[in-house]
């Protein structure tokens, strides 16, 4: 009878632990489920996964989400984690050339990639899917930011220019988001900081539909940031191929998450919000 109470109790603090823990509501504040996520993005030509990068709900609930559209679809992956110049070690390592320890020699990994990034691409691995190293190489990201914006890339080499979208890139600073970067930076922002995050935006969104198969699904995992309100990503996305069907996910959390904030309002076509207590990946 003790042993049977125990577990009565374990299990009992084990379901009150996952039901506070997140919830996901719809873009006008609606709760659902992760079951009708799943059927409302299961025909989505892309879907753009925005993550906090330090948070375990928004990892788990990314595997989860790409073992269940893989049921479906011919999935292609893609994330911002991964620069472009490593594709090769990237493919090398789906093809098993190498193991994890050569990749991270070899690309430059995140620091919380093998705690939250290489259950996806090792999913990727075992089932055969493409995954596609998406992020401008961060040196050219600060060429922008550091030295004098967009111009700053043309002096880069046409073999160069291959890891990042195609120049000129257009670019609208009045974009609320990017705003935004410059009201949140305060004194240590500056129009060049923007101009580095759009040149980031536009490169992810040229190598998703550089990789994109028709009649397949692409599966986006990026900082939510990059793709909150419709912008960022999906801007680029939208000028370049409207035709498109795209979703989007976003990931917040908040004191309360048994309604949506105000402010959290519209973000996604689905927002994950997440009891801000949760432990962090680091």
């Amino acid at each position: 009878m003790k042993l049977l109470l125990i577990f009565f109790l374990f299990i009992t603090t084990a379901s009150f632990a996952q039901d506070r823990s997140y919830v996901i509501y719809t873009s006008s504040g609606k709760k659902t489920t992760f079951t009708k996520m799943v059927k409302a993005l299961i025909e989505k030509d892309v879907i753009l996964f925005g993550e906090l990068h330090d948070n375990p709900i928004a990892h788990w609930l990314e595997l989860e989400l790409t073992m269940a559209m893989d049921k479906k679809n011919d999935l292609t992956l893609g994330a911002e984690m991964l620069e472009a110049d490593n594709q090769q070690e990237v493919n090398d390592y789906l093809a098993g050339t190498i193991d994890a320890k050569a990749l991270d020699t070899t690309a430059r990994l995140w620091m919380n990639h093998d705690t939250d990034y290489a259950p996806l691409l090792d999913y990727a691995k075992e089932n055969e899917i493409p995954f596609i190293a998406t992020n401008i190489p961060r040196r050219y990201a600060s060429l922008v930011y550091k030295n004098g914006g967009f111009p700053a890339l043309d002096t880069l080499t046409e073999e160069e220019k291959a890891w990042i979208a195609p120049l000129p890139i257009e670019f609208d600073p009045n974009l609320p988001q990017y705003k935004n970067i410059l009201e949140m930076m305060g004194e240590h922002g500056s129009p060049d900081l923007v101009r580095a995050q759009a040149i980031k935006d536009a490169t992810m969104a040229h190598f998703i539909l550089a990789n994109f198969v028709a009649g397949g699904q692409f599966i986006h995992y990026n900082g939510a940031f990059h793709s909150n309100f419709y912008e960022g990503i999906l801007w680029y996305l939208m000028r370049a191929r409207p035709d498109l069907n795209y979703g989007t996910i976003s990931t917040v959390t908040q004191a309360d998450i048994n309604s949506l904030d105000k402010e959290n309002k519209g973000m996604a076509d689905f927002i994950i919000v997440v009891d801000e207590d949760m432990t962090s990946t680091y």
